[in-house]
């Protein structure tokens, strides 16, 4: 027997399954693209090649996409699902959550491994992976090789939340000669800000963070997060599959 959770949201959409142990065996990540049908196929034809018998498994989708896959078993909330993948990837109960996704961040605040209170960023692509995208974009380079550029620059801010207009800030800086990391930093600390004054909603500070998304392997983001917080700032690589990780583990008996 397999559990799999499938997470399609705006820009990736995520794969995860576990075997009738619990133990994680499987996960993938491929683009969204511009239909959640097609992905969701895309994921079944993923499965069939390892072997998983859709018929011997439980699957639960979420996401922006969850209404998409036509396989599932059940349909269960990204706030939910991310909170309980982050617990179970961290091994915490009581925590805060912050997830950086590719259109929104989730503030998520967990008190005995439950969803107590959330926030979260729906409205602009500030303090989101679009956003680094973006400015990456911009910059010639990939959102990678922004935050590694960015430990090594300083002293420039961009002051713009938006992301247009930020984007023109850039630009100007770019046009005047300022140094690509100089312009990096501001890019990263930028997403930082946006996602401190989020936090601070939950009036988060002084404790345990788990960061997901896909933003969770930039190393240099989650240490200026932990500066920002005043907190420790917990990070894993199988972060970014913490919604698909918490809909396989809502498949599990139990």
């Amino acid at each position: 027997m397999h559990y799999i959770g499938i997470d399609i949201g705006s820009t990736c959409a995520k794969l995860a399954v576990l075997d009738e142990t619990g133990n994680l065996i499987l996960t993938s990540v491929q683009p969204t693209g511009w239909s959640s049908v097609d992905t969701a196929e895309s994921m079944r034809q993923k499965l069939a090649a390892e072997g998983i018998d859709l018929e011997q498994a439980r699957c639960i989708a979420t996401g922006y996409g969850r209404i998409s896959v036509p396989y599932a078993d059940k349909m269960v909330t990204e706030i939910t699902c991310h909170a309980k993948g982050a617990a179970w990837i961290h091994q915490v109960r009581d925590s805060v959550v912050i997830d950086i996704g590719g259109q929104d961040t989730k503030i998520i605040r967990l008190e005995d491994g439950r969803v107590r209170d959330f926030v979260m960023n729906d409205k602009c692509s500030a303090g989101t992976g679009r956003f680094l995208e973006v400015m990456g974009n911009t910059m010639g380079l990939r959102p990678n090789e922004v935050c590694e550029l960015a430990r090594d620059g300083n002293g420039v801010t961009i002051s713009s939340m938006c992301t247009v207009f930020a984007e023109s800030e850039v630009i100007s800086l770019i046009g005047r000669g300022e140094k690509k990391e100089n312009i990096a930093f501001a890019v990263v600390d930028s997403i930082a800000d946006k996602v401190v004054s989020q936090s601070s909603r939950l009036e988060v500070g002084g404790e345990e963070v788990c960061l997901t998304g896909g933003l969770c392997e930039c190393g240099y983001l989650k240490e200026i997060l932990a500066q920002k917080l005043n907190c420790t700032v917990l990070a894993a690589a199988q972060g970014r599959y913490a919604g698909a990780v918490g809909a396989a583990l809502f498949g599990l008996p139990g």
